[in-house]
């Protein structure tokens, strides 16, 4: 069988034969997943050893291998295997293993030398999931340090592979596909119609004008089953048969999907991006893309990263619309309106999701010195690191006997600490059920927070018995997924039919130590949770009173308490019993937000709950210096004694970041110092109690310490403060960065006649950063024309100026106006 990638695989081979990695682009349908690991096996360099290919899903990942076995004429499990979560078909024959993704992670982790492997195929990388971009990272520091044999394919339909090239210091190989001209255009949405109509009506439609079958991309499984419900109740033909492809099917539902329709039926598949890449539908002609997928972003209120629905990147609606072109001309009809935009690539999920997972891995592989395609967010990962203290997987930094148990379970280190906390078999068979509630999507249509009504709900279903406001489908998915938790922890016992009150929060402090709240004494809807914060209950809550609770889901405001969501209760004797080292009493220093100066207190407290507190004596001045940058952490950095100058200052660093990396300057944006505060401030409240005793020059002097003395001169002369024009006169330089976080054009405010003999643009950062010139009236201020600072921080900076215009020789005005080549304008704002 002929692939278009096939003349392309002879390159391949000799590229790897001679360089140990590789970036290969091919577009969907080029035959890139199932072709080039055949085409590897016999390579000399490979000895006899596997191939590993991971692939994002487990949908493509078993679709892959059943291809590639049946290419050999064998079974999978053969010289083709797959290993996904909870299911492993591979043996002592297999050559070729497909992975998805977080399973590579745990080989590598489990055996660094990666013995018996000779090659690392990452399939899909554009997607870049979270676990791609560390398995990459892991497998670049065992290629540099133990193994420089190992080779490393990066394979894609849709990435810059250019920048990625370079990152991986490879050779880039590009393959042509196989397609057909598709006719892509926008299909009309009628007045508040829903995505669930206006499908119906583009599927009839396509139907009723165009031949093949139908593949309709939609963000997940609620929308393939509400259009799946819209569709059975319109009128389609008599010869069309509705299928769903999701994730969660069963394997022979999946099969069955992938395979043509054996009577010659035409199809409509409803499909989540599963069908995006790596999969094959056959016979599809017409593409309808809502232009939604759920992807992957931290979800404050639970504290795990949840599946949202977000619009699509460009690359994926161009991918998606190819789908219709494989076997013949086709057709793609998109569900948005034609005037809306889409981001051109998608963004990593290391810049969007909650780092825990991440942050257990580094600590396991015992190097933060890693080479990312994009670096870790250095807050997200400060946050992570100490959510895994509280939860006792890190201790200094290195990770705890507990912490490798943790990572060994595969799941989020919350679910992984409540898992490992139960005692005896019951317990476990709760926790198990806990971790699959927490894992899925609600099961209850009612708004209620009390966590028990889900499980409850749920040992009703086990009985036969079905709640009103409850999902069937919800509550079997999730006692599928109990099933499977309790097969890995090898628990052997049923689930309870009937729990005491508090037996699930219990078990939920494990996973959530940052969350148990204790009642206000003064209001009873009202809790201190143990990292501080406030939050509350609803009016009609059914946890009213309780005394002690541990929250899963948590509304935070921007301004006053946090929402309780939903909760369970928690026995205090438990509490005691197994977090006895966070019930104490000390003495020390307690930021007072009414005086803005701490107070000595002799404190009986929870964590950071109070639980009592009394009028002790003097401060304490070392327990002072990081009370005060407590303080500083929870009011933000706006409660330092910030001036124009050192906002500049911080400017200036920033944009040199980005025009001359090479100098390798730290990250001083606001959410990069307030990650970092115990480093860079608690040493300059050293004998203070007082927020205000902190002077300008004392918080300009602790801005500059991470940069030693080398660097601070670099940062003078590479980016000064002010510059001499030539009528002798030194003026300002005004710093600035975008919304993005990229430099702006360093502005220049002068009057033009102090620019006569200037032949050229002046320049800054050993030349490569022209100035812009603001040209100022004759009779205007020179002083900066900024009224507030410009802060080094991404969300703070103002609108971005108009281009410069091409540089070009200073001219009288009436010459420069006419040519419209000088860089020198009149500022807007005089």
């Amino acid at each position: 069988m002929s692939f278009p990638i096939t003349p392309l695989l002879p390159a391949i081979r000799d590229s790897l034969s001679a360089h140990p990695r590789l970036v290969l682009e091919a577009p969907p349908g080029a035959g890139k997943t199932t072709q080039v690991p055949l085409a590897l096996l016999a390579a000399p360099w490979l000895e006899g050893r596997k191939i590993v290919m991971l692939e994002p899903r487990r949908v493509a990942a078993r679709s892959a291998a059943g291809f590639m076995a049946r290419q050999l004429g064998e079974e999978v499990g053969g010289t083709v295997g797959y290993r996904i979560r909870f299911e492993n078909k591979v043996s002592a024959r297999t050559r070729i293993e497909v992975v998805t993704e977080g399973i590579l992670t745990r080989m590598i982790q489990d055996d660094p030398l990666l013995e018996g492997i000779g090659a690392l195929l990452f399939d899909e990388f554009h997607e870049r999931h979270l676990s791609a971009d560390l398995g990459l990272a892991l497998a670049l520091d065992v290629q540099a340090q133990l193994r420089e044999d190992l080779r490393i394919v990066v394979m894609s339909a849709t990435l810059d592979g250019e920048r990625l090239a370079r990152f991986l210091d490879a050779p880039r190989l590009s393959s042509e596909g196989r397609s057909f001209p598709v006719e892509v255009s926008h299909f009309p949405a009628r007045r508040d119609e829903s995505l669930e109509a206006q499908a119906r009506r583009a599927v009839e439609q396509a139907l009723a004008q165009h031949p093949g079958d139908v593949l309709v991309f939609l963000p997940g499984q609620r929308e393939i089953a509400r259009v799946g419900t819209a569709l059975d109740a319109a009128s389609l033909p008599a010869d069309v048969e509705v299928q769903a492809l999701h994730g969660e099917l069963p394997v022979e539902q999946q099969s069955r999907v992938l395979q043509p329709a054996p009577d010659g039926r035409r199809r409509v598949v409803l499909a989540t991006n599963v069908a995006e890449s790596s999969v094959t539908l056959p016979g599809v002609r017409v593409v309808i893309d809502s232009g939604l997928a759920r992807e992957p972003r931290f979800d404050p209120v639970s504290g795990f990263s949840r599946l949202d629905a977000v619009p699509i990147s460009q690359a994926s609606a161009d991918q998606r619309a190819g789908r219709a072109g494989r076997v013949a001309p086709g057709v793609a009809w998109r569900l948005w309106p034609q005037s809306q935009r889409l981001e051109a690539q998608r963004r990593p999920e290391m810049a969007q999701v909650e780092l825990a997972g991440l942050a257990l891995e580094l600590a396991a592989w015992g190097s933060d010195e890693l080479r990312f395609v994009d670096p870790p967010p250095p807050g997200a990962l400060a946050s992570a690191r100490e959510l895994l203290q509280r939860l006792g997987a890190l201790e200094g930094g290195s990770i705890t006997a507990a912490g490798r148990k943790m990572l060994e379970l595969g799941t989020h280190p919350r679910l992984a600490a409540m898992l490992l906390a139960a005692r005896g078999a019951r317990e476990q068979a709760l926790a198990a059920d806990l971790a699959a509630l927490l894992e899925a999507r609600d099961p209850l249509r009612s708004r209620s927070d009390a966590l028990a009504e889900r499980w409850r709900a749920l040992a009703a279903f086990r009985g036969g018995r079905m709640p009103a406001d409850a999902s069937r489908s919800a509550l079997a998915a999730i006692d599928a997924a109990a099933r499977q938790w309790r097969r890995r922890l090898r628990c052997e016992s049923t689930p309870p039919a009937e729990i005491e009150a508090h037996e699930l929060g219990d078990l939920l402090a494990h996973a959530f130590p940052d969350r148990i709240a204790a009642r206000h004494p003064a209001d009873p809807l009202r809790y201190q949770l143990a990292n501080g914060r406030m939050a509350r209950l609803f009016e009609d809550s059914a946890l009213r009173g309780e005394p002690w609770l541990v929250a899963t889901e948590l509304r935070f405001e921007p301004r006053g308490d946090a929402l309780l969501l939903r909760a369970a209760p928690v026995d205090e004797a438990r509490l005691r019993a197994d977090f006895s080292d966070r019930f104490v009493e000390e003495e020390g220093a307690v930021w007072d937000a009414e005086r803005r100066a701490l107070v000595a207190r002799r404190e009986s407290r929870f964590d950071r709950i109070v639980l009592d507190s009394r009028p002790a004596g003097r401060v304490d001045p070392e327990q002072a210096a990081q009370a005060l940058t407590n303080a500083v952490r929870e009011l933000g950095l706006e409660a330092l004694p910030w001036t124009e100058g050192l906002r500049q200052w911080q400017a200036r660093v920033a944009c040199l970041r980005g025009w001359m990396p090479e100098l390798g300057l730290p990250d001083l944006t606001d959410e990069a110092l307030l990650a970092s505060v115990d480093a860079w401030l608690r040493p300059a409240f050293a004998g203070k109690t007082r927020l205000d005793a902190l002077s300008e020059q004392e918080l300009g002097e602790a801005l500059r310490s991470p940069l030693d003395w080398n660097l601070r001169q670099q940062v003078d002369r590479l980016a000064p403060v002010r510059i001499t024009v030539p009528s002798g006169m030194d003026r300002p330089i005004e710093y600035a960065l975008e919304p993005d976080g990229t430099p702006r054009p360093p502005v220049l405010a002068v009057k033009l006649q102090e620019l006569f003999g200037l032949a050229d643009t002046p320049r800054i950062a050993d030349g490569r950063v022209p100035l812009l010139l603001h040209l100022l009236s004759p009779g205007a201020s020179t002083a900066s024309r900024s009224s507030a600072p410009a802060r080094a921080t991404r969300s703070r900076s103002p609108a971005p100026p108009p281009p410069p215009r091409a540089a070009s020789r200073c001219r009288s005005p009436a010459t420069c106006a006419a040519s419209g080549t000088t860089p020198i304008r009149k500022c807007a704002r005089r």
